[in-house]
């Protein structure tokens, strides 16, 4: 039996030695999130054309609410530009608005956050928690509505919007991408 093509991710496991999986320690859980859902809705060809950004994911893994913050808010703002259900506005907004209370610190989080937010950050729990479980699904969720609103250019758009994201904390890291 063919062997299916690779991961991007996948091959970072490799190129960071670690073993072979789609969740290398080495990166971010939030990019990693946004790096499988972007192979996952992108076309044959288009999996193969984001190989070469493999290297970009190696060593992002850092904690603080800041690099999942802007993953989450580059991702939901491309989002809010297509057409999506009046659910998914409404659970992207709150996202958005989540994401950009974190960066600034001002204003309030959005949707369920304004409750269990507050809760964990007394238990010291927020970041992890968000970093981990929240954070991951608000970009899947945003890399998905990118992908069904792009039409005939989503493999350029998801490979762009991933390329975005990995500039955005290569940035925060003082590399370029």
């Amino acid at each position: 039996m063919k062997r299916p093509e690779p991961c991007v991710l996948e091959i970072v496991s490799k190129l960071a030695r670690e073993p072979w999986t789609d969740r290398p320690t080495c990166v971010h859980p939030v990019l990693g999130s946004i790096g499988r859902a972007v192979h996952d809705y992108s076309s044959r060809p288009a999996r193969k054309a984001l190989l070469p950004l493999a290297p970009g994911f190696i060593g992002t893994a850092q904690v603080g609410y800041e690099r999942s913050a802007r993953l989450v808010a580059l991702c939901v703002s491309t989002a809010l530009t297509g057409a999506m259900t009046e659910d998914e506005a409404r659970r992207l907004t709150a996202s958005h608005r989540t994401a950009l209370y974190l960066l600034a610190g001002g204003g309030a989080p959005g949707g369920l956050a304004r409750w269990w937010l507050p809760v964990l950050e007394r238990l010291r729990l927020g970041e992890s928690c968000y970093r981990t479980f929240v954070a991951t699904e608000h970009a899947a969720e945003a890399v998905a509505v990118v992908a069904r609103a792009s039409g005939d250019d989503r493999d350029v758009r998801l490979r762009q919007l991933l390329r975005q994201c990995l500039a955005a904390v290569g940035a925060l890291q003082g590399q370029v991408f």
